[in-house]
């Protein structure tokens, strides 16, 4: 059974979910996010799917990979990756994915972002045309910190972005939450550059589910709800979004 939320309410156009737990809200997302996948299984026969990396995806991660899905037929994208990383390094996001969520499912196709080794305007073009030549049925996205989403940083971030993937800039904000994440020692390990998909590339999926649990995120949850929709905290374009929904548990939403 779908856990229920505590309260719900609607930011400007976003549906926001409070669940009472990290887990409850995990659980409940992953049921939405299941719910759109069948959907899509049922009118094409496939399904198309964004998901985000970090530890605040790990409930959700965890409870989507044991829905009974035919993942065979489900083409995985992610959001981002640092520049040059190699592909081993246990911060890769890819590696991530294989780890919490690839490992467990056996899905169609998983397009990782490859930065090690190439031309990064090289990947940025390859990664746009396979995203558009499988429209998006979910995003499923957190939001950082700082408010970013995927690594599309305030003052970096840009809500009518003509390019769907680019090079970025990381924000000495996104850094700290890495190593705070424990995915880098020190700050001085984070690379400075990444390649994100921006924000018109993200919110093109059909449905955008937010993730957004834990204490450290309730910064930027206020932010996103209660601030001016900005690019400066780019979470808050959620708000402009009817079809996305925001999933909270008390921790984050502790100052709404």
């Amino acid at each position: 059974m779908t856990p229920a939320p505590i309260s719900e309410t609607k930011w400007d156009d976003l549906l926001t979910s409070i669940y009472a737990t990290n887990q409850a809200l995990g659980a409940a997302a992953a049921d939405e996010a299941a719910a759109i996948i069948q959907a899509a299984l049922a009118n094409r026969g496939e399904a198309n799917i964004i998901v985000a990396t970090g530890n605040s995806q790990l409930t959700f991660l965890e409870s989507l990979r044991v829905r009974p899905l035919d993942w065979s037929k489900v083409n995985v994208f992610h959001m981002d990756e640092y520049l040059g990383l190699e592909p081993t390094h246990s911060a890769s996001f890819p590696a991530f994915l294989r780890r919490h969520f690839l490992s467990n499912i056996t899905p169609k196709a998983f397009f990782p972002v490859l930065s090690h080794g190439r031309y990064p305007e090289d990947v940025c073009h390859e990664y746009a045309a396979a995203l558009r030549a499988h429209p998006i049925d979910l995003t499923a996205l957190g939001i950082g910190e700082n408010g970013h989403l995927a690594f599309n940083d305030p003052p970096f971030a840009e809500f009518t972005d003509p390019a769907w993937v680019k090079v970025i800039r990381l924000a000495e904000a996104s850094r700290r939450q890495q190593v705070g994440e424990g995915h880098f020692k020190s700050l001085d390990e984070v690379p400075t550059h990444a390649i994100t998909l921006t924000i018109p590339a993200l919110l093109s999926a059909k449905r955008v589910l937010a993730i957004v649990p834990e204490a450290r995120k309730a910064d930027a949850v206020q932010c996103s709800l209660r601030g001016p929709i900005s690019e400066d905290c780019p979470g808050s374009i959620l708000r402009q979004t009817p079809h996305a929904h925001l999933f909270l548990d008390q921790d984050s939403a502790a100052k709404l």
